[in-house]
């Protein structure tokens, strides 16, 4: 644990539903006992069934954000989330290496659960060459995985290595590549795999039935940023923020939102 009040940044877009996004990056910070801050890159008008429109913020205020949170708060970690256009990717990637800042977890984030699509299409390049060799961790699902090596989706644990150890060689420290799209003869389970330059390790865990995982991946993405910020090594965060998810997922139901995909429940500790 830090001396000071552990402080997390997210750097992502607004989920006018609440369930993914900056709403889900914060309530996951709060949840887990580390202040939230918040950089604000794109606007969404969207529910649990559907993004009806995206308003990307300029890039000029992007900065304005983070210089201004930068020049006050001692930021511990870094969540970054969905990034839409080339110049906004730019923009950050500038400031957090002029900075020199380090806990940087990134999520690529590129497809709502709705299926609508969040990262343009010229953005995959800026992504992979300015934001992945400045991240501690890179947390993407199978179909991003396959979207940032332009190959296939992996069907197998062994291409899933194989994918994870090529994410790796862009420069990220470490790779979080989550198998919650793979399907086989075990499919009541799912495992991810955490890879870094001296070890691999499979993080199985059982698949929970239910249609309210809106979120989940931004939520993940935050609980490893949370543990970073209050001093954990990248393992252990992701060891703890693993155990957080699967209890929001296991205790989604509670929770009645909307008609679609709904939200995990972030504070199923306390309601």
């Amino acid at each position: 644990m830090t001396d000071s009040t552990p402080i997390a940044l997210t750097i992502a877009g607004s989920d006018s539903g609440g369930g993914a996004g900056i709403q889900a990056d914060l309530k996951a910070f709060s949840a887990l006992g580390v202040y939230g801050a918040s950089v604000i890159t794109a606007l969404t008008a969207q529910n649990t069934r559907e993004v009806r429109a995206i308003h990307d913020v300029p890039a000029a205020f992007i900065a304005d954000q983070l210089n201004t949170v930068f020049d006050d708060l001692a930021v511990n970690a870094i969540k970054i989330g969905m990034l839409s256009r080339p110049e906004t990717i730019q923009t950050i990637a500038c400031i957090l290496k002029e900075r020199a800042l380090s806990n940087i977890v990134l999520d690529p984030v590129m497809v709502a659960k709705s299926g609508d699509k969040l990262l343009a299409d010229e953005s995959v390049d800026a992504l992979r060459s300015e934001l992945l060799p400045l991240a501690t961790l890179i947390t993407p699902n199978l179909p991003e995985a396959s979207v940032l090596l332009d190959l296939p989706e992996a069907q197998n644990e062994q291409q899933m290595r194989e994918q994870a150890g090529a994410l790796l060689r862009f420069g990220p420290s470490a790779v979080l590549i989550k198998g919650g799209h793979l399907a086989g003869s075990a499919s009541n389970e799912s495992a991810d795999l955490l890879l870094d330059a001296a070890a691999e390790r499979w993080l199985p865990a059982r698949r929970i039935s239910t249609r309210n995982t809106h979120g989940t991946g931004c939520t993940l993405s935050s609980a490893i940023a949370a543990g970073l910020a209050k001093g954990l090594a990248v393992g252990q965060a992701v060891d703890e923020a693993k155990a957080y998810i699967t209890d929001a997922i296991k205790a989604a139901d509670r929770l009645q939102i909307g008609s679609g995909h709904g939200p995990t429940h972030h504070f199923h500790r306390w309601w």
